[in-house]
């Protein structure tokens, strides 16, 4: 199975782009290979720039202490687990704790490294972070492994708690509701959403041999899924025969 995720709000979209930046850090970061560095300090300026906006570890703590209120009003409900339900609880306490600790904003540490910031100055021009642009960043890559791993681990410093925060916080939206399997008429289906219950993001999950993929749409009241498939000039065009698939409103 196939899963295309959308974002339903800013808070979300900006979650999700920052855990997808921390997938490609933890692919390139183990690797001794001076490329594969290079790629993971241009993933880290991204990580970096995005995390610039000064309400980045505000939003993060209210998703937090949100999650939390949620949990604890449903904790007397019928066919809650209390034991899986206070682990929860208690994950989410350390993740507030974890990024409560951090002095400053997230990645304040990467902004405000002056190697970091060179390679970030020359590296908006197109080929400006090669050896004779920056002899420094090219020194830098290669030294020992040990060496780099070591400035990863500084740099990073005050970015895994949010991360880890950020980690969990998903993992609770996408096991927030079940999926149900529905039918796209002509290759398209909408649907209109409850406004008392915000839905935080939508999954759309399709057969591996399917030769389509979605594009979605929506906002907090309705939300469109239209399928696309890539015709042989590359240009994709709207599916039109009838499609199954399994949709989850993530609520929580």
């Amino acid at each position: 199975m196939i899963i295309f995720e959308h974002p339903l709000n800013e808070r979300i979209r900006t979650f999700l782009r920052l855990e997808h930046l921390y997938e490609r850090l933890e692919h390139f970061l183990p690797q001794d290979d001076p490329w594969a560095s290079r790629t993971a300090i241009e993933v880290l300026l991204d990580v970096a720039a995005i995390t610039a906006r000064s309400d980045i570890k505000s939003e993060l703590l209210k998703e937090l202490e949100r999650h939390i209120g949620t949990l604890n009003r449903i904790s007397h409900q019928p066919g809650v687990d209390p034991n899986a339900l206070e682990q929860v609880l208690s994950n989410l306490e350390e993740a507030v704790e974890g990024v409560q600790r951090s002095s400053g904003p997230i990645g304040q540490n990467v902004r405000e490294d002056d190697f970091l910031k060179a390679v970030a100055q020359r590296g908006s021009i197109p080929g400006g972070a090669c050896s004779f642009d920056l002899p420094q960043f090219h020194y830098w890559l290669i030294q020992p492994p040990e060496a780099r791993q070591d400035r990863f681990e500084g740099w990073l410093n005050d970015i895994k708690p949010a991360i880890g925060a950020i980690q969990l916080s998903l993992s609770l939206v996408r096991t927030s509701a079940s999926s149900r399997r529905v039918t796209a008429e002509s290759g398209f289906f909408q649907e209109a959403l409850d406004p008392q219950a915000p839905a935080q993001m939508l999954r759309v999950g399709l057969d591996h041999n399917a030769s389509i993929y979605p594009e979605i749409s929506g906002h907090k009241n309705r939300f469109s899924i239209r399928f696309m498939q890539v015709s042989d000039t590359g240009r994709p065009a709207q599916h039109h025969e009838e499609v199954t698939f399994k949709l989850t409103c993530c609520v929580l």
